[in-house]
């Protein structure tokens, strides 16, 4: 870099100049230029300048008739001429169809990838492009463009995401609250259906700024005015969210069923029971030796450097967060395998930390074998892309057996098991468990319900059974309205019917659960959605139940994932954004994402 690029902050001569060289940045007299003052290269007028050309062209076009979107270069006279050199000649202009392509591929980049829309006005993604065209006067679409495009590809998407709800038999929602950087908040909602080609379909909704505060009345609304939004409020079968208390207020306020979020119950069970137990000494002094190392560069270097001694992988330790689920089980990992390389760093450094002792690190090996079936069946019930509702009281029961207390166990581990299995069935009767047990035995990997006590089976069956009943009596009833015979007729027929009719109609209800309960089970690794989509036609009845029941997740993970991603967009340099903005980017970077 030479002596005028120092001075100019590394300027070079093609970032001083704006739209090819009409307009300059106004140098500064000790040097430098100034960025929001530009000087026109014709009538040396001094324009002010905020990264927006449109006032510039304007002057170009109204006062001197110069084609801004072309490049010159100057004569010997210093005057602008048209560029007429040979790789000027040899690159071919962007035509209309193209320069459409990109504005369409940069606004969708921008909204999937959360860019900020500023980054069109960057001079490194004007050159990429111009290079990628091989088009030495193609010019980025304008922030202004860009933005347009954004609301216009939401739009599009959006009337493909509500023709599909339409077609959809029921729908699931999951909702939660965030506050952003900007100390503003926000509902996020995102909808599960199964559709009818039995593929589970799963995307946000929206991220709606809300200005009340949440109490249950409130909360109720805010649900209401979603569904509404989307018509769908005649198709919503549940509500998935926290165990909060203002939510499960709400959620009583509601015409839908009420599915509180199985992960946040099941992770509530495992902190209880961690500090119930003789496990917290121990893990006090993990959590001294892991943020040690984080706080300390030249012990974190001894430790990369004692991991390469031992043969072993560089890699950073794990600090346990109160709202990270299964962090605790992430750092006693951690602690675990790099033992050795722990325990020679810190003697080398002669530091007052002191490493678990012996006895202390077999309890960490058993609370590590306590904690990762727990951690599984977390990760198992919060996918979204498989059926999830179903899978709870089949896991739950496994959890159950695995900390059943065995005569080997000593006395904290007994506790811990017996804690954890007091907390979990205390929760899990908050869960709905009516609704869970009628989706597990829709489900043909669980139709056994040996996850279910013996003597409540056939309460489940007969639950279904009335389902079957009322869908009938509900596909029924719009025939009767449209026929023309007169109320009293109608009557008069019903008294004049067989009472056999009825028996027929509840036999062949009851017959086609029956038929579904002979089905063969099928393997656990299989999908149950494909087992349907084989069998809806010979049992038709029973498949549009299993559609709205199989759809509903059991978490409100989903929601988690849509705020950790509205955390990448409104980041705290764009924490003035609006809140359509907000929810049209992350929405589109949900959908597109999604689609990639």
């Amino acid at each position: 870099m030479n002596w005028e690029q120092k001075r100019t902050g590394g300027d070079t001569t093609m970032e001083k100049e704006i739209l090819h060289g009409n307009f300059n940045y106004k140098p500064l007299p000790y040097g430098g230029v100034d960025r929001t003052k530009v000087i026109c290269t014709h009538c040396k007028g001094e324009f002010s300048y905020h990264r927006s050309t449109s006032s510039l062209k304007y002057h170009l076009n109204a006062l001197h008739k110069i084609d801004y979107s072309k490049s010159p270069t100057l004569t010997k006279s210093g005057g602008k001429l048209r560029e007429t050199t040979s790789d000027a000649a040899c690159g071919r202009s962007v035509d209309k169809q193209k320069q459409d392509k990109l504005r369409n591929a940069i606004a969708k980049w921008i909204a999937t990838n959360c860019r900020p829309v500023g980054i069109v006005e960057d001079a490194g993604l004007r050159n990429v492009l111009r290079i990628a065209t091989n088009d030495d006067t193609y010019e980025p679409p304008s922030r202004r463009t860009v933005t347009r495009r954004i609301h216009e590809l939401y739009e599009e998407e959006r009337t493909t995401k509500e023709a599909a709800l339409q077609r959809a038999p029921a729908v699931a929602l999951t909702g939660d609250y965030w506050t952003s950087l900007g100390n503003h908040h926000h509902l996020g909602v995102t909808v599960h259906y199964i559709d009818e080609k039995w593929e589970l379909q799963s995307h946000a909704l929206t991220v709606m700024k809300t200005e009340d505060s949440h109490f249950a009345e409130t909360c109720a609304e805010h649900f209401i005015h979603v569904a509404q939004q989307w018509n769908v409020s005649d198709k919503v079968s549940t509500l998935s969210t926290d165990c909060a208390s203002n939510t499960v207020a709400a959620a009583r306020r509601l015409p839908f069923e009420h599915v509180p979020c199985v992960a946040h119950s099941l992770q509530r069970s495992v902190t209880v029971s961690v500090h119930n137990g003789a496990f917290d000494d121990v893990l006090a002094t993990c959590r001294k030796v892991v943020g040690h190392f984080k706080h300390s560069p030249a012990s974190a270097a001894e430790l990369e450097r004692q991991q390469i001694e031992h043969g072993q992988k560089k890699e950073s330790l794990v600090q346990d967060i109160p709202t990270r689920w299964n962090s605790t089980l992430d750092m006693i990992k951690s602690v675990r395998r790099n033992e050795q390389p722990l325990r020679d760093a810190l003697a080398t450094h002669n530091t007052e930390i002191a490493m678990p002792t012996t006895a202390e690190m077999d309890n960490l090996q058993r609370l590590e074998t306590l904690l990762e079936p727990c951690r599984d069946v977390t990760e198992l019930l919060g996918g979204e892309k498989y059926v999830s509702c179903s899978v709870v009281l089949p896991a739950f029961c496994h959890l159950s057996r695995v900390m059943e207390s065995s005569d080997d166990d000593p006395t904290h581990v007994v506790n811990f098991k017996s804690t954890f299995r007091t907390a979990l069935k205390t929760r899990q009767e908050n869960d709905n468990v009516a609704y869970l047990k009628i989706a597990t035995a829709l489900d043909p990997r669980f139709k056994d319900l040996r996850c279910v006590p013996r003597a409540e089976r056939a309460e489940v069956w007969a639950s279904v059974t009335t389902l079957l009943t009322e869908q009938r009596v509900a596909a029924e009833q719009p025939v009767e309205a449209t026929t023309s015979e007169p109320p009293k007729k109608k009557l008069a027929l019903l008294a004049a019917s067989p009472e056999s009719d009825s028996e027929q109609e509840e036999d062949s209800v009851e017959s086609g659960v029956c038929r579904y309960r002979a089905e063969p089970t099928i393997s656990t690794e299989a999908c149950p959605l494909e087992w349907w989509s084989k069998h809806a036609g010979s049992h038709s009845r029973l498949a549009s139940i299993a559609q709205k029941y199989l759809a509903t997740p059991a978490t409100s993970v989903p929601c988690e994932r849509l705020f950790s991603l509205a955390g990448h967009i409104v980041q705290k340099k764009r924490v003035s954004l609006s809140s359509e903005n907000v929810n049209d980017l992350v929405c589109l970077s949900n959908w597109l994402g999604a689609e990639e």
